[in-house]
């Protein structure tokens, strides 16, 4: 599908410009202009130059809660612990007490990453020398099991702000940047906050309102167990007209039998059902609700662009060009935004 991979690699780091301003800021001018044969120097490219601004204005720290055998008072005595140490014949208290510390789990997730790059064979040495430097400041920080991390928990506050684009690329290295669903289907990881990636609507226009909703099922009795959420990938909003688009990367976009080609059933049951249940929301209020099912190009021969009306709704199916500059790009998601939102 990609005949430019540089193309390609270069619109990722748009998208990340898009989600994070700081990208746009001084020091990542170089990154900007910079060409990359592969995903993981672009990352690591990035990755140093954050972490290099990160440490000039000293790591995130935060208190820690520790307990040591000690012989002086120090916090509170562990009684228990104390008792134990006399029996033993120990002269030393036992103290619990808090301790500010950069052993803390944003910069233990920096560190893990950079450990991962810098095993991986495709980043190449020039990125790995910098990031080892980088990694003689986090000596007393821990690696973390990137599974048990706990991404929801994480919380950017005043003190630790300038941490939030450097985790969530940490964590869209740590996950992959594409996560593979059974059905062999891709989907971008949702890793940072949905107003920030919406933002390129946002920008472009202004009238619409774009964010990434959770849908709620209409029940007529109100019993919703074990129903599954609904999370659509983008809600375009423009007074009481709503446009639910579900964004899809196959290898090929349409299913094939006996040589017919017909759109990924799965796919179109969710978009439908988003689609009737948000429309059930507004009840009697004047609305409109559309949905789209919006596949990355492919090579193929037969790419899906069709429109069908369905119950009252229209569901669309379109296919994005990603094999070009993200300006034409935007073009082609513009044209979107205009043609359903009559701008």
């Amino acid at each position: 599908m990609i005949k430019d991979k540089s193309i390609f690699i270069k619109n990722i780091y748009y998208m990340l410009a898009y989600a994070f301003e700081i990208l746009n800021q001084g020091g990542y001018e170089d990154i900007a202009v910079e060409e990359f044969e592969n995903i993981h120097n672009l990352f690591a490219a990035i990755l140093a130059k954050g972490i290099g601004r990160q440490l000039k204005q000293g790591l995130y720290r935060e208190y820690i809660d520790k307990k040591e055998d000690i012989a002086v008072v120090r916090g509170k005595i562990d009684m228990p612990g104390t008792i134990r140490d006399r029996l033993a014949r120990k002269r030393v208290l036992t103290c619990e007490y808090d301790e500010l510390s950069e052993n803390n789990l944003l910069n233990q997730i920096l560190k893990t990453t950079v450990m991962l790059l810098l095993r991986h064979a495709k980043v190449e040495q020039k990125y790995k020398d910098e990031l080892k430097k980088e990694m003689l400041f986090f000596s007393g920080v821990d690696t973390v099991d990137p599974v048990s991390v706990r991404w929801s928990s994480i919380y950017f506050q005043r003190n630790n702000n300038t941490y939030r684009m450097l985790i969530s690329l940490c964590r869209l290295i740590l996950e992959g940047m594409l996560l593979t669903t059974d059905s062999g289907e891709y989907k971008l990881a949702s890793f940072v906050d949905e107003q920030r990636m919406n933002r390129p609507y946002a920008k472009e226009c202004p009238q619409v309102k774009a964010t990434a909703s959770q849908i709620q099922w209409i029940l007529d009795d109100g019993i919703g167990t074990m129903l599954p959420s609904m999370q659509s990938d983008i809600m375009l909003t423009k007074g009481s007209d709503v446009l639910i688009i579900d964004a899809k990367y196959y290898t090929h976009t349409t299913q094939v039998q006996y040589d017919v080609h017909t759109l990924h059933s799965g796919n179109l049951y969710q978009i439908f059902t988003y689609v009737k249940n948000k429309d059930a929301e507004f009840g009697d209020k004047e609305h409109s609700v559309s949905g789209m099912l919006l596949y990355a190009a492919t090579d193929e021969d037969i790419q899906p662009d069709n429109s069908y009306m369905m119950s009252g709704n229209r569901i669309s199916v379109k296919t994005l060009d990603l094999n070009q500059p993200f300006e034409k790009i935007a073009e082609q998601l513009n044209s979107i935004v205009c043609e359903n939102f009559n701008i």
